[in-house]
């Protein structure tokens, strides 16, 4: 016994089903036929992926962001778009649509930027910020961020990753986990983390190596517990390192509060790259 042919439905109707959907299964859609791909172009599916106040963010964009159809608009919207004067970016996560920002280096609080001896702000054809903050030498490491959570996805899990990466001369950010805070409303999630992995692993390679630099290695290993969160590389070039994770139920908690610190080894730290903070949605 053979199904329905949802094909002879008007193709209003199988739009209206679609934009019900996801964008995922509405590009899935258009395989089953003509009738079905000519709706899964329709403005009445991509206008309800879109979120609500995507005009508006749209209306801070660096460059005119134009687009013939609200299927383009949700494509172009899932790269990131520079906002603001150029201190964040936005963009959709292809497959949900759940809005993604991130905050250029700039927007946070970085303790002694703006000191020449300390940190130095550099041009970076990396970044799709114009500067990013390079660490040239401090004993205390502290960078913090705040989000309005209205501007976030309703009903969502977040996900907050320090963008960064180590310059091949950095030194003494592997001597003392750093503490990684993520703040919204009542919701307080609190981690270990190294920013860099250590340079001399435990089993003693080929080639010699002296005492004191093998004495100086299992000493810092013993420093950092098992569970310290690491920075993971990324296909841009960049590490990340996830900060924690966050409910946004609907954005009436005020802001995200984000940070990472390093204050109690002692050391000077040299070469550690900020380019920002990413805010996007847990992937399930």
């Amino acid at each position: 016994m053979e199904g329905p042919d949802f094909s002879s439905l008007p193709e209003g109707c199988i739009s209206h089903v679609l934009s019900l959907t996801t964008p995922r299964d509405a590009c899935a859609s258009a395989a089953v036929s003509s009738v079905f791909r000519s709706a899964s172009e329709s403005d009445v599916v991509w206008e309800r992926f879109l979120p609500d106040d995507c005009a508006e963010i749209l209306s801070r964009s660096v460059a005119p962001v134009e687009c013939s159809s609200k299927k383009d608009l949700y494509f172009r919207s899932s790269d990131p778009i520079l906002i603001d004067d150029g201190k964040m970016s936005f963009w959709l996560d292809r497959s949900t649509g759940k809005k993604c920002f991130m905050l250029a280096s700039s927007q946070l609080g970085i303790a002694w930027a703006n000191t020449p001896e300390y940190w130095r702000w550099v041009d970076s054809t990396k970044s799709r910020f114009s500067k990013v903050a390079e660490l040239l030498m401090v004993c205390w490491l502290e960078i913090s961020g705040k989000f309005d959570s209205r501007l976030l996805s309703p009903k969502t899990t977040y996900v907050a990753y320090l963008v960064a990466k180590i310059h091949p001369e950095g030194y003494g950010l592997d001597h003392a986990p750093a503490e990684l805070c993520v703040k919204l409303g009542d919701q307080l999630s609190v981690h270990p983390a190294r920013l860099k992995l250590p340079s001399i692993p435990r089993r003693r390679p080929p080639g010699p190596l002296s005492r004191l630099t093998l004495w100086r290695s299992a000493y810092f290993e013993e420093n950092f517990p098992p569970n310290a969160r690491i920075p993971l590389e990324r296909g841009d070039g960049w590490m990340e390192l996830e900060l924690g994770e966050f409910y946004n139920d609907e954005g009436n908690d005020g802001e995200v509060e984000l940070s990472l610190m390093e204050v109690k080894g002692g050391d000077w730290k040299r070469g550690l790259i900020v380019d920002g903070i990413e805010i996007r949605p847990k992937k399930e």
